[in-house]
């Protein structure tokens, strides 16, 4: 899955060994620690994800559900204050627009 968070963009799979564990990707630096503070983080410039960490489903679980029931914004993109993040993810966000319109497209 791909969470889009006003601060990290992560790629969270399951982990092709342990059952119990998840590995989160990233690909910018520190933004898996934003999201799980004092994750032991390995960098590798060969993996199409730079960064990655295991994280227990449970924890992963917890902490996912506590940014959501922490939410304050009305406006995600409005909420994103990095620059270069926000651009990028209106891009993404253009994109699942675009799709929107050719799978349903308004009615004439």
């Amino acid at each position: 899955m791909w969470v889009y968070l006003n601060n990290a963009f992560l790629s969270i799979v399951a982990h092709r060994t342990k059952p119990e564990y998840l590995l989160v990707r990233a690909r910018l630096s520190g933004d898996i620690e934003r999201v799980f503070p004092g994750a032991a983080i390995s960098e590798s410039a060969h993996n199409d994800y730079r960064f990655r960490t295991e994280v227990k489903r449970a924890e992963a679980g917890r902490v996912l559900g506590a940014t959501i029931a922490g939410l304050k914004y009305d406006n995600f993109k409005h909420s994103v204050g990095e620059p270069d993040r926000h651009d990028a993810y209106v891009k993404a966000w253009e994109a699942m627009a675009n799709l929107q319109r050719r799978r349903h497209p308004d009615p004439k």
